[in-house]
């Protein structure tokens, strides 16, 4: 029936799944009518200040005349009767007053949105820290003037892509790409009961008749998110806000959604992790902690930390001490039960910073300049791999004065017997940035060890790419079944080296995988493929998950990145006026894509001839001064004889 998936690609299908009936939000005051003690520890939370109007209770920050300034940007704010207010001169002379539209968390640092058209809101860069009481700026050394596809009014500080999702309850995005214009709703903003429960209608029904529901896809209280639902579920369920991730949908998806169904987990790149797994960006915990052993144990984020109030359950070292200590934890009963709240564990003074659990096994880093986020790996600290790794220890993050091999030799000294010193994956990741076909032996061994981490699994497939063959393909082509969907999505762009039929046959059975992001995964990898005559059956499970993927991508027009995606499928198809077309947005929307403008000279150059590729050479060094590709690109232009 197809020849290809190119035929498929960029055309959005006009068939549309039946939508599942979903009850109506009635807010988290309705709900605190009858759950007082959720409501009363959830008011004041962090989930709760998660976003709010501007009021004498939410805004911390001094708009009564305080002003900030530094080379790029002056503000001046104040505050009267119709509000706050931020007069904000710019780099250019530019000077604008925004009314304050609302305010984006509580501690320890306080964001501020401002509505820079209908419906567009984008959050500032100039911030309050609310622990010294002062205005700071989030990239203090970057030079960002308007246009810059980073600065505070640009695509990648919108608050309706970017953020409002995970600080809202039942958001809808709703972009228009024609306008470029937002309509976003949401049911509430700051995270409320309905954020992680679900609507409430059909519980509130419930209720009142205390008859069990039978809707589909609500469980018998009436919620989409059960209840009575494992560990693993309300794992899945935190980590929707809680990881670095790529998601599927529009806003919200409905909680009790599986996370793989909703999102694309980040693998442990070097952009965003050290080698070893330590996180080096912001990465909001998820994939932290799907490498620990407390994971693999069964732990989840309710042992540590109480939903409602967000708090620990304990203060200091008594959270650990809930399994780690000689009583142990019946819920856990393979953890060895030993003192480790003792100077014979730590071999620190009793109360010390280096007697608390969190300084060795969940080292911090500091995020939007003062917000420390602690490393949900729970690592045994490994300063002996520090020359390897290039990543930090948590001896020397303290003892600032000595280095990792002393750190070492310390703990080598005191734990002689360890078996925790063995070989790392760090090691290996390492290696495979600087060589990827030297690390592949490695990063093949790390893939097929069951007794690793799936996500870290994944990550070895993932860095295998850039040493990617047919042999390859076919040593990792078992992977495309295994059991985790990490795995079987990782594994799928390693079958781009195979012969194309061995790659048909082995990714179409993943178009009707049941985990969204496998059939995510497989799509785009299919496009070209030499598909003919399809079956009925198959050519209709290909043409679903096309649309699928295509209305994934439809949800995200508003990231310039999807443009660029969209620019090399139509590159993949052969279409190249569709290329030039999505580079020329991608550019449109960030300016200091330089990829998307080399592409877009080429697609000029091969279409329009040399007048028109010139003009977009000269369009790109004007957005990006110097670019050392677009300068070579114009001298060898320059080099031409003239027609």
């Amino acid at each position: 029936m197809f020849r290809s998936l190119a035929a498929l690609a960029l055309i959005f299908s006009t068939t549309v799944a039946a939508a599942q009936e979903v009850p109506a939000y009635i807010g988290s005051a309705k709900c605190a009518t009858c759950h007082e003690a959720q409501a009363e520890a959830w008011n004041g939370s962090d989930h709760q200040l998660a976003w709010t109007e501007p009021s004498a209770d939410t805004v911390k920050a001094g708009f009564d005349g305080t002003a900030f300034q530094n080379d790029d940007i002056s503000v001046a704010f104040s505050q009267d009767d119709a509000g706050y207010h931020a007069t904000i001169t710019e780099s250019d002379g530019t000077t604008t007053t925004r009314d304050l539209h609302s305010v984006a968390g509580v501690e320890p640092l306080q964001q501020y949105l401002f509505e820079t058209e209908p419906g567009k809101l984008q959050s500032f860069d100039v911030v309050w820290d609310t622990e010294e009481g002062l205005w700071y700026h989030l990239y203090p050394d970057q030079s960002l003037p308007l246009g810059d596809g980073m600065h505070w009014t640009g695509p990648y500080k919108n608050w309706n892509a970017r953020c409002a999702e995970c600080h809202a309850t039942g958001f809808e995005k709703n972009y228009d790409p024609a306008t470029r214009s937002y309509q976003s709703t949401e049911a509430e903003i700051g995270v409320g009961c309905e954020a992680c429960h679900g609507p409430g209608e059909k519980h509130l029904e419930w209720a009142e008749n205390r008859q069990p529901v039978t809707m589909a896809g609500l469980d018998s209280l009436g919620f989409t998110m059960p209840t009575g639902a494992e560990t693993e579920a309300w794992m899945q369920q935190c980590a929707g806000c809680h990881s670095r991730r790529e998601a599927f949908g529009d806003g919200n998806p409905l909680p009790g959604t599986p996370y793989h169904d909703a999102y694309r987990l980040a693998m442990l790149t070097p952009d965003l992790y050290f080698p070893d797994g330590q996180i080096r960006e912001e990465v909001y915990v998820y994939g932290s902690f799907l490498q620990s052993k407390m994971y693999a144990k069964g732990v989840g984020c309710q042992n540590c930390h109480d939903p409602h109030s967000t708090k620990l359950r304990a203060e200091g070292n008594a959270v650990c001490a809930q399994c780690h200590s000689p009583a142990g934890n019946p819920d856990f009963p393979s953890l060895r039960k030993a003192e480790y709240d003792s100077p014979a564990h730590h071999f620190h003074a009793e109360g010390s910073e280096g007697a608390q659990c969190k300084n060795c096994h969940m080292v911090e880093r500091a995020y939007m300049g003062v917000d420390e986020r602690a490393d949900h790996s729970f690592r045994i600290p490994r300063p002996d791999l520090a020359a390897a790794t290039g990543a930090p220890d948590a001896c020397t993050a303290c003892h600032g004065d000595r280095t990792p091999d002393w750190a070492a030799d310390q703990i080598a000294a005191r734990y002689p017997d360890s078996p925790h010193r063995g070989p790392h994956f760090g090691t290996t990741f390492a290696q495979a940035a600087s060589d990827p076909a030297g690390a592949l032996p490695g990063l093949l061994g790390i893939a097929g060890d069951e007794t690793e981490a799936d996500l870290v699994r994944a990550t070895a497939l993932y860095l295998m790419a850039g040493a990617g063959d047919a042999k390859l393909a076919d040593d990792t082509a078992k992977f495309l079944a295994d059991d985790s969907p990490l795995l079987r999505s990782a594994a799928v762009r390693l079958q781009r080296n195979a012969d194309p039929q061995l790659r048909v046959q082995r990714l179409l059975p993943l178009l009707s995988d049941p985990v969204r992001m496998v059939r995510m995964s497989a799509v785009p990898d299919m496009l070209g493929a030499p598909i003919a005559h399809l079956p009925a059956k198959i050519a209709e499970t290909l043409r679903r998950a096309a649309d699928e993927w295509q209305q994934s991508l439809s949800n995200r027009l508003d990231f310039p990145e999807t443009h660029l995606v969209l620019g090399g499928t139509a590159l993949t198809m052969r279409n190249l006026p569709a290329a030039a077309g999505a580079f020329r947005t991608a550019v449109t929307l960030d300016p200091q894509r330089a990829e998307a403008w080399v592409m877009l000279v080429r697609l000029e150059a091969t279409l329009n001839g040399r007048e028109a590729a010139e003009k977009a050479v000269a369009d790109g060094l004007a957005a990006i001064p110097g670019q050392p590709d677009l300068e070579a690109m114009k001298a060898e232009l320059d080099q031409l004889p003239v027609e």
